[in-house]
């Protein structure tokens, strides 16, 4: 199977108001993702709250992308960045770089891996007549390999249409217009996208693919196209949730991982117990078993405004006329106005020839166990070496396919 996934993030109108405990130990990358993973579960909960549909999203693009953002704030903007990314923790008294420096090291692990199809890219679109820091220039590029480019936001037609064609360029075209306008009082923005492209490393038989029933809840059963495949997975179990869990690993070292409640399960009363403890000990109970996998294709895609979800977590300073922007200019009064978050997720059976070949060797008289995908289930896509959560989601309803849905908080 081949999934293709991206997620794109925008940081939008940076405008002037006048116009509108450390850890014990030096901190690494393992501590880092766990922060990440921690503040997902954070984001997705704060999501899952005020609806039950379908979820999906980068929790690494919005963390990259505020980290990014924390080296041009100061005193208490900066402060209230990185409690609410859950990375305060990581703070070494007089080290401002240490943290965008823990993201630089995993980046550097992630890609490592020539064969894992992912791409992360940051961009700050400024004004013409808004002068930038060098420093702060210079920091993006070394620890987010970051670009500036000036557009002159008063021509917004154009503008718009610069923005929208590196969205295009950044995600293989999966995402035509992003930016419908802007404001010209716009003086930045802060882009960053994430486009990942996995191929099972056991592809699913597209002949074997037909409709099935998925049970939405009690009331509400669609037919979908059901993936089928007979191979050795890593499966876990975990009784206090009352769920089980399926390793997916695509080739280059990524994995989707699914969670499913028990037949007799309220997914809602999993969405509470889910953190980063949790996650880790889903993967480090992973046991071998030969499992007749049935699952759906799906298609989402999802847009989230995170200017109303972040307050909630903390972010608040960076959207009011009290932001500390200095690191990036000085010019006074610079806020946030916009976080925009959009994320897109394809998943059906294909594979290459080459890895279809690993799922031979099945021998077909011991009746294997089944792991049925037909209702409610959450899924994670992460790096293996590292535990990186890449991007993370619940499908409640899989028929909604191509369908957008927008969530923005009054």
């Amino acid at each position: 199977m081949e999934l293709a996934v991206f997620s794109l993030l925008i940081c939008a109108s940076l405008i002037l108001p006048s116009l509108q405990s450390p850890e014990n130990h030096a901190p690494n990358v393992t501590d880092l993702t766990f922060k990440n993973i921690d503040f997902a579960m954070k984001l997705y909960l704060k999501i899952a709250s005020h609806h039950d549909d379908n979820i999906f999203f980068s929790p690494l693009s919005v963390s990259t992308t505020f980290a990014a953002l924390s080296l041009a704030a100061r005193n208490y903007t900066r402060s209230e960045i990185l409690s609410g990314l859950n990375l305060d923790m990581l703070e070494q008294a007089g080290q401002l770089e240490l943290i965008p420096q823990l993201f630089q090291h995993l980046q550097g692990n992630i890609s490592q891996a020539g064969t894992l199809k992912l791409e992360q890219a940051t961009i700050f679109f400024v004004d013409l007549n808004f002068q930038i820091e060098k420093a702060f220039s210079d920091q993006i590029k070394l620890f987010f390999n970051a670009d500036v480019e000036n557009v002159d936001f008063k021509k917004s037609e154009i503008s718009k249409e610069i923005i929208n064609k590196h969205v295009r360029d950044k995600t293989s075209g999966k995402v035509k217009q992003m930016v419908s306008s802007i404001d010209p009082l716009t003086r930045m923005m802060l882009i960053n996208t994430i486009f990942f492209q996995g191929t099972w490393k056991y592809p699913f038989n597209r002949n074997n693919t037909k409709n099935r029933r998925f049970y939405v809840d009690k009331y509400t059963i669609v037919q979908i196209p059901m993936m089928f495949i007979l191979d050795k997975f890593y499966v876990a179990r975990d009784d206090e949730l009352g769920a089980r869990v399926l390793h997916l690993p695509y080739l280059g070292g990524a994995a989707m991982l699914i969670v499913l409640p028990d037949q007799h399960v309220d997914y809602t009363t999993i969405d509470d117990e889910i953190n980063a403890d949790r996650f880790l000990n889903w993967i480090k109970n992973l046991k071998q078993k030969k499992l007749e996998v049935a699952m759906p294709k799906f298609t989402m895609e999802q847009s989230y405004a995170l200017h109303t979800i972040l307050p909630a977590m903390g972010i608040e300073d960076v959207f009011k006329d009290t932001a500390n922007f200095k690191g990036m200019s000085q010019e006074p009064g610079l806020k946030v106005s916009k976080v925009l978050h959009k994320a897109v997720i394809e998943v059906d059976e294909k594979g290459t020839k080459a890895a279809a070949a690993t799922s031979v060797g099945i021998t077909p008289y011991s009746m294997p166990e089944t792991f049925t995908v037909n209702r409610p289930f959450f899924f994670f896509i992460y790096h293996e070496a590292t535990n990186s959560l890449l991007f993370m989601g619940r499908v409640i309803d899989p028929s909604k396919d191509n369908k957008s849905f927008t969530l923005a908080l009054n």
